[in-house]
């Protein structure tokens, strides 16, 4: 088949046809569902290792005991922790109630 061929051009429209689909109906869940994880990594972070940044919250047995799981983290962590955010910027288009 060469390359402007009926059926190439099906399979380019029907891959088109699956990312506008998915663009319309799935995009905003699994951006949802990113940022979701986002936060729940982040309140993790801050509840073992919180005193990086001057939050003591758990013991520090457990906070060693899981620190060579974390340490990948730690860096990206702080990072996105600290960095000045808009509070008012981003809530435009969540899906509150879903």
């Amino acid at each position: 088949m060469s390359a402007g061929s009926p059926a190439a051009e099906g399979g380019g429209l029907r891959a088109a046809l699956r990312e506008f689909v998915y663009g319309m109906t799935g995009h905003e869940f699994a951006r949802q569902a990113l940022e979701t994880r986002a936060s729940l990594e982040s309140i993790f972070m801050a509840s073992l290792v919180g005193d990086m940044i001057g939050l003591p919250v758990m013991p520090p047995y457990y906070s060693l005991r899981l620190l060579p799981f974390v340490v990948p983290g730690v860096s990206t962590w702080k990072r996105r922790v600290l960095r000045e955010h808009d509070r008012t910027a981003g809530h435009d288009y969540h899906l509150h109630g879903v």
